[in-house]
């Protein structure tokens, strides 16, 4: 369970903040909240109950705190108290902070506002409790009072971070050039405050810089899959059997992406204001509607053929139904009882089964993510027996095979269990992956590379398809020259590692909640391009490139490697007639003369020889009639289904040449007209089976999607291939 979190976010929205600074095209409070929003929206998307969000704001208009209209307190207002915060939340306060008319309004009275609004939420429970200050700094500020509020902030144990707008940072080189007097002073009591309570002073361009536009890696609390006991023989029948307390934690997991729910347009929406309910929700049978909204929710029925039913189907509820497993082409049904016959009575339990040598394990047959085991917490002796188990296979050089049963009445798995010992942090652990059975594992045979087999078995090691020992020297010499394990720089400008593990991100899953952070605080504008530290390591770096292109050129020379031609697309009506590369007309050549007939024996080659030679729209409609008499002809004197993939054949490059040629309407008057000749069986009855293989092969209409010139839109494509006649 993930701990308790209480943050409460003070924005100054006064006047000044209303400003554009230091040449940026924002204002400084747009600016500022770049930083803000990123921190709240990663809240929001954890879904999180107890991570509560506060949200006061500093030199507004009004005044709206638990102190009232005290003296000190003036021009302070919660915009939202600590709570889970909601996107109707977000939308909320977008519209609210904004600057205001005034300069007025004291920091340090909203640090104590925001305290008191921790202390109430809180209590004497346990929380981790912070507090965001986000300031230009330019109003007034009452300092008498802050002792009391460095203690009383150092009491609740309260973590402050204050974020200023270009205020002086010597680390990061950035100081204003004729600051203000009150900001300066501001800057300084602001900065005593935070050493005083061992909290965080930064610069805000700083915090933008760090925290915008770099991926928040996920920590999360484990939580054990196993808890029980590690045998290594049989306790109920040999006392010196081995029988360790052991507890189970997930090591590595992959991060998936955010999935995406199907919502309809509602027929109301969400009063605007905090804490509206999420549009997943149902009261009283009816669904609650947000941003207008509704979540589409699945039904789905059982259905049986029935003659004597209405439509000829029937209904059936799911109780009456029992599962049936293929056989072949039989399906035989096995019923509830009998599952219970066929599970496997287990126990959950992890039994060593044997040990294999570590050298002989390759890694490609882990299945699973890797978890790790220890001893029990807080039990010495299954420590003490667990640390001897694993010194004793790490010196042995020695892997575990274990038998795995995670719950009661679950299908046990294979485990390899590998010792690890990190003297670093003083921990001992066995990290474990899951085996394939023998059922799993795929065997495939290829070719050498080494070497040529011929059929008569003998090997040749020289061979126009193997590389001779110059081109495996300039490989290799252009593998060296793409070495990326010393092409980065330390902060020190010391050669290091690129590319390393802690600054990879994934781009699918960190761009798509960059996308998400954005939309729920902007409904309007152009999401942004990738984060540069997403696609850093998507392609690689241009000046290794420039250092390696010697040695791809000299791979290139040795390998005698020639450009192919590029594939011409979309040739267009009155094209110029492609000609081989030598210049040589072959047909020409050899006096033969252009073709006018297609014959069915060689359909295919002689349609695409005749759209060689035409160039007039009636030639190629006249090939095409051809083509559409020998498809319907093999459809119609087919023998079952015998000559149908020949039909589909020569319809597929069909397609693909009236695709090219720009005459999507020839295609699509030939598809409609054999559709219509097979189902009213013109063709031969029975032949529905033919129309079913063009429709799951994508032989029907050449939509626009596929032609920019078709006027079939890609619905009226779909429902014409499943639509009757």
């Amino acid at each position: 369970m993930a701990d308790k979190e209480a943050t409460v976010y003070i924005i100054d929205v006064g006047k000044s903040m209303g400003q554009k600074d230091q040449g940026r095209e924002s204002t400084n409070l747009e600016w500022s909240m770049q930083y803000v929003w990123d921190k709240i929206t990663t809240t929001v998307a954890t879904g999180r109950k107890t991570a509560g969000v506060g949200v006061l704001g500093l030199r507004t208009d009004e005044t709206d705190n638990m102190m009232g209209e005290e003296e000190g307190y003036e021009h302070i207002s919660i915009f939202q108290p600590i709570q889970q915060t909601m996107m109707s939340d977000l939308k909320y306060l977008r519209d609210t902070i904004k600057p205001s008319k005034t300069r007025k309004g004291d920091a340090l009275s909203a640090l104590i506002v925001a305290t008191q609004m921790i202390v109430l939420h809180c209590k004497r429970l346990k929380y981790i409790r912070k507090i965001v200050l986000v300031t230009d700094g330019l109003g007034q500020m009452d300092d008498d009072d802050a002792a009391p509020i460095t203690g009383k902030i150092k009491e609740e144990c309260i973590e402050l971070l204050i974020l200023g707008v270009d205020f002086d940072d010597a680390e990061f080189g950035f100081k204003e050039e004729n600051k203000d007097p009150v900001k300066k002073a501001n800057e300084k009591v602001l900065q005593e405050i935070c050493e005083e309570c061992d909290g965080t002073f930064a610069t805000m361009a700083l915090a933008i810089k760090e925290r915008v536009g770099v991926p928040e890696v996920k920590k999360t609390r484990p939580v054990n899959s196993y808890k029980g006991l590690l045998t290594l023989g049989n306790p109920e029948k040999y006392d010196t059997a081995m029988c360790i307390d052991i507890e189970r934690y997930p090591k590595v997991m992959v991060a998936s992406a955010p999935t995406a729910s199907s919502h309809v347009q509602g027929s109301g929406s969400a009063i605007p204001g905090p804490s509206a309910q999420s549009s997943a929700t149902i009261q009283d049978g009816k669904e609650s509607h947000q941003n207008g909204l509704v979540a589409v929710r699945n039904a789905r029925t059982y259905v049986v053929d029935d003659p004597d039913a209405p439509g000829g189907k029937r209904d059936v509820e799911i109780e009456e139904t029992e599962k049936g497993f293929a056989y072949g082409g039989t399906v035989v049904p096995v019923s509830t009882s009998d599952m219970d016959v066929i599970n496997l009575e287990t126990i959950a339990t992890m039994d060593i089964i044997g040990f294999v040598d570590g050298g002989l394990y390759e890694p490609y047959m882990s299945m699973s993510k890797s978890n790790l085991i220890i001893a029990r917490k807080a039990d010495d002796k299954a420590a003490m027996a667990l640390s001897s188990l694993i010194h004793a296979m790490f010196e042995r050089e020695t892997y575990a095979v274990a038998r795995f049963v995670p719950k009661d009445k679950k299908a046990p798995v294979l485990l390899l269990l590998a010792p690890c010992i990190d003297t670093d942090n003083g921990l001992e652990y066995l990290v474990d992956v899951e085996l394939p059975f023998a059922e799993d594992v795929r065997h495939y045979v290829f070719p050498p590379l080494d070497r040529v087999v011929t059929v008569g078995r003998k090997k040749l090691i020289q061979h126009r398809n193997l590389p001779s020992e110059g081109l495996l020297q300039a490989m290799s010499d252009y593998v060296d020259a793409m070495d990326i394990s010393t092409f980065g720089e330390d902060d020190e400008g010391n050669p290091t590692e690129y590319a390393r593990m802690e600054e990879a991100f994934s781009p699918k899953l960190h761009r798509i909640n960059q996308a998400l952070k954005f939309r729920a605080v902007n409904e309007t504008d152009e999401v942004p391009p990738p984060w540069e530290s997403i696609i850093r390591y998507s392609n690689p770096p241009t000046k290794l490139l420039e250092q390696a292109q010697a040695a791809i050129d000299d791979v290139i020379r040795t390998s005698d490697i020639k450009k192919v031609p590029p594939k011409q697309k979309g040739r267009k009506r009155g094209r110029v007639i492609d000609k081989p590369l030598s210049g040589l007309d072959v047909d020409e050549l050899l006096g033969r003369e252009k073709r006018a007939k297609i014959s069915d024996e060689n359909a295919i080659p002689e349609f695409k020889q005749l759209l060689a030679t035409i160039e007039e729209m009636d030639e190629v409609k006249k090939a095409m009639d051809q083509m559409g008499a020998i498809v319907r002809q093999f459809i119609e004197r087919s023998v079952g289904d015998s000559g149908y993939n020949r039909a589909l054949e020569m319809m597929r490059v069909m397609k693909e040449e009236m695709t090219d040629f720009e005459f999507p309407d020839l295609y699509n008057e030939f598809v409609r007209d054999l559709k219509r000749k097979i189902l009213k069986g013109e063709l031969g009855q029975g032949r529905d089976e033919m129309w079913y293989k063009i429709r799951t092969t994508r032989l029907g209409l050449i939509d626009s999607k596929t032609s920019d010139v078709s006027d079939v839109t890609p619905e009226e494509a779909f429902e014409f291939s499943k639509q009757k006649l």
